[in-house]
């Protein structure tokens, strides 16, 4: 995306300011520098620590010593602990997620030599996207400069293979993701014929199926009430996709047997926005919304009643059955969050997404486009903001403007298969306003400060700098961020060491500001309001703000706060007062609406109850009852509970699956399992499979319900690697947050009794399996050229010489051989227990013929 242009325009002005990145690429040395990695344990002497160990192998015809070269990496940021033994070589953590390996006094390795360099840190590592990547090593010339740079070629990374590898230390009690525990896992599922299946998904609120049959082809014009010109249109489009045919559009009612849409009075559940009823009979299909939004869902249902197979082998032949709906959502905010930072999605990911969402009737996505790693939209007026701001690459100064690889991004900006650079055009993000806003999706913008805003930092003192060298003092004062003269030392979640933003400063209100309103004038530009704004406020660390001569000023002028923790909330008070006087409701994380004790807990602050402040719930795991405390105060809450709707968490444990657990593991059952009035219902375990007890904690309040504003699914990026990573992540996830969101209440919520309750989660949750199995899952591998979803590793186990095998989500074909090879789509296909001998491997296929990874037995 632009690499040429734009890598050419930020080295031109970097090299402007700064003359400290000097290595050549191109290190013959570097090239061939073999390096493999290996965790060794995550048992070790340290609570929840790991040791881990390099194996560095010189391919070259150069001596490696202790001055002349260095090892850069990112890894998952953790601690790194002092050796216990003599090393030739010392990891050091540089900043966020950015490492190095350095040689020790003494260090030699010859031409031909290999060495072995052992290390330990805390928080424990059990997958291979926890692994070094984004391997470069520098060379040094004899004054210490650097010389050469270039990416290691050849990097191993050994499996993890054993118990102390796949388990984070004495305290995890997961069980080991084998193929064994998963069979014994998937014994409660059953397969179900197709007239048991969900109709769609979400459910709706009432779905009847009547005798007869519509022939439903081109023939069936679509004629559209005034106003609803945007969803006849898109509609067409979908059924020529189908079938191949142009199906005509026409305005107003007509009496011919067609396809009507129209708004009228309709009110699903006492629900009156995004309500629709849907009818099909002899007369055709009929869609009537409340609105422009209910027309458009209805038209979602009609598509997700079209058969599977006609999705999978489009055909001007499709059959619908007699049909009457009646339909509104749950809850009216539907969302996803997006983290684009840490690592870019390019925008045909984002609008191939926005119609996934519109599919499955998902209504707001929050767009992060700004982080510690990675500033994504273009900003009249702040060039350095993408020219800095939106790359990644090698940097050997502290003070240089250029954010440093991160998240395996490599020594250079915008190389090939790397997601660390990039950004948004106004045009760009224009396009994405307008696309959404056609499929009925509020996009709300996200600037996280005063924490993670590490690239808006970087940029802002690159700007400093360059008005600074052309004599404009105030003017690159305007929109500096932090305090020069700051000496506070304090380490963010994410490992950084300078990330958070000067609160005592006025340039940084006023660079919010400028960023708001320009933002607002795209919004303009695309023909909406800008009416909310997402402020961030998560994860400020603990020691940010304690030796600034800017944050004493303000403890001085304002002896109620007391201790640094509480700016905080001071900063956030002063921005919330600037976004209402431009009518912006402030949406941000739990945090910011939180106050820190003495001893540095949180504690819910009233202050701003009533003040069009909506906070955005994620802790349910360390601070059980927050979301139940802040509903009960009055709060109208956004629920994004980490235990079920984080999708960056691993589906399990197996060190194969790409993703983070510090919250534990989310699978898409988590995603469909969640009582959003009695969350304690639906959330069993600690983050370490210990068993969470609820003795104590307050409960929501049935008057307080009304307070959930709704709930919202969260892809952070850390690990996700362009677009088809991220599909992976989000499917088939997405699908059991949607029915969480828009389904009716389930019965199983109000069930007290847990053994009762959780047998009817059982039966419910097998309906719905089976429906992704057979119908939803082949469907996405066609729509849009295809997703890249997610199909689980068959269960299997072999007792007395016989083969046997299930699958988490029943109607998936099982494939397996016993000579060693991958299974194929022309392999046996598992019926019933069958002997065998040797290895067996087997794979889950869909009817698209998308398969799983292997799972592997041995005899």
């Amino acid at each position: 995306m632009r690499a040429g242009f734009y890598v050419i325009l930020s080295l031109l002005f970097i090299l402007g300011v700064s003359c400290q990145r000097t290595a050549k690429e191109g290190s013959e040395t570097g090239k061939q520098l073999a390096v493999s990695w290996e965790l060794v344990s995550n048992f070790t002497a340290v609570k929840d620590g790991f040791e881990a160990r390099f194996n560095l192998t010189n391919n070259s015809d150069r001596e490696l010593t202790d001055t002349n070269w260095a090892l850069f990496f990112n890894m998952s940021p953790r601690p790194i602990l002092p050796a216990k033994n003599p090393q030739s070589a010392t990891v050091q953590h540089i900043n966020g997620d950015w490492y190095k390996l350095v040689p020790n006094k003494g260090f030699s390795l010859k031409p031909g030599a290999s060495t072995e360099v052992k290390y330990e840190g805390t928080e424990a590592v059990t997958k291979v996207t926890d692994a070094p990547l984004g391997l470069y090593v520098v060379m040094y010339d004899a004054q210490g400069k650097e010389e050469s740079m270039a990416e290691i070629a050849d990097y191993t990374i050994k499996p993890f293979t054993r118990k102390e590898q796949m388990l984070r230390g004495p305290g995890d009690m997961y069980a080991l993701a084998s193929p064994e525990n998963t069979y014994r896992n998937n014994l409660n599922a059953t397969l179900l014929p197709a007239s048991q299946l969900q109709k769609i998904i979400p459910s709706p609120v009432k779905i009847t199926t009547l005798p007869g049959t519509l022939a439903f082809d081109a023939s069936l014009s679509i004629y559209a009430d005034r106003g609803l010109e945007n969803e006849a249109k898109l509609l067409s489009q979908k059924l020529k996709a189908l079938t191949g045919k142009d199906f005509s559009v026409a305005s107003g009612a007509s009496a011919a047997k067609g396809i009507s849409l129209k708004t009228g009075s309709v009110n699903g559940k006492g629900i009156g926005q995004e309500a629709y009823q849907l009818t099909i009979d002899g007369k055709g299909v009929s869609i009537t919304g409340s609105d422009a939004a209910g027309v458009f869902y209805g038209i979602q249902s009609l598509l997700a009643l079209i058969p599977t197979a006609t999705y999978l082998n489009p055909s001007s032949n499709v059959t619908l059955p007699y049909t009457q709906i009646e339909d509104a959502p749950r809850f009216h905010f539907r969302g996803l969050h997006l983290d684009v930072s840490r690592n870019f999605q390019t925008k045909e990911t984002i609008l191939r997404l926005l119609d996934l969402l519109a599919f499955y009737k998902i209504n707001h996505f929050l767009f992060y486009t700004t982080e510690d790693e990675g500033w994504r939209l273009e900003i009249d007026g702040l060039p350095e903001l993408t020219q800095v701001g939106a790359q990644r690459e090698h940097t050997s100064g502290k003070d240089t403007p250029v954010l440093h690889p991160a998240y395996g991004s490599g020594p250079k900006a915008y190389a090939e298969g790397k997601h660390g650079s990039g950004f948004y055009t106004k045009a760009d993000f224009i396009e994405i306003l307008k696309y959404a806003k056609e499929r009925h999706i509020k996009v709300i913008p996200e600037l996280n400060l005063p924490g993670h805003a590490r690239a808006a930092i970087k940029a802002m003192e690159a700007r400093y700098q360059r008005l600074m060298k052309e004599g404009k003092e105030q003017e690159a004062n305007e929109y500096r961020l932090i305090d020069p003269d700051d000496k506070s030392v304090y380490l963010s979640a994410q490992g950084y060491k300078d990330n958070v933003v000067s609160v005592g400063r006025e340039s940084t209100y006023h660079f919010y500001e400028k960023v708001v309103d320009e933002i607002t004038k795209m919004y303009k530009e695309a023909g909406l309001p800008m009416d909310v704004m997402h402020a961030g406020g998560d994860e400020v660390p603990e020691g940010v703000w304690t030796k600034s001569p800017e944050a004493a000023k303000i403890l001085k002028e304002n002896p109620t706060i007391k201790d640094p923790k509480n700016l905080q909330t001071y900063f956030f008070r002063k921005l919330r007062e600037r976004l209402a006087k431009r009518n912006l409701e402030v949406h941000a994380w739990e945090e910011a609406i939180l106050n820190k004790t003495a001893d540095g807990k949180y504690v819910p602050n009233p202050e701003f109850v009533g003040k069009n402040v909506v906070p955005y719930v994620w802790n349910n795991l360390f601070d059980i009852d927050l979301g139940n405390r802040l509903v009960n105060a009055g709060y109208p809450v956004v629920l994004c509970n980490v235990s079920n709707f984080y999708f960056d968490m691993s589906y399990n444990n197996d060190p194969q699956e790409p993703g983070l657990y510090w919250a534990g593991y989310v699978d898409t059952r988590n995603n469909w399992a969640f009582a959003p009035y009695d969350m304690f219902k639906t959330t069993y375990r600690t983050a370490m499979g210990k068993p969470l007890t609820f003795t104590g904690l307050e409960r929501m309040k049935p008057e307080a319900r009304k307070n959930i504003r709704g709930i919202e699914s969260q892809l952070w990026s850390e690990t996700v690697k362009g677009r088809e990573m991220a599909e992976y992540d989000i499917l088939p996830k997405l699908l059991g947050f949607a029915e969480s969101a828009w389904a009716p209440e389930r019965s199983w919520e109000t069930i007290e009794n847990r053994e009762a309750r959780e047998k009817a989660m059982d039966t419910g949750w097998n309906v719905f399996a089976n429906t992704l199995a057979q119908k939803d899952l082949p469907r996405l591998a066609r729509i849009n050229s295809g997703y890249n979803y997610r199909l689980p590793l068959p269960g299997a186990i072999i007792e007395n010489g016989l083969l046997k095998a299930n699958v988490e989500l029943p109607g998936l074909a099982i494939r397996y051989t016993t000579d060693g090879s991958e299974p194929t789509a022309q392999s046996t296909v598992y019926a019933k227990p069958v002997k065998v001998s040797g290895t067996v491997k087997l794979k889950s296929f869909d009817a698209a013929g998308r398969s799983s990874r292997s799972a592997v037995v041995n005899l």
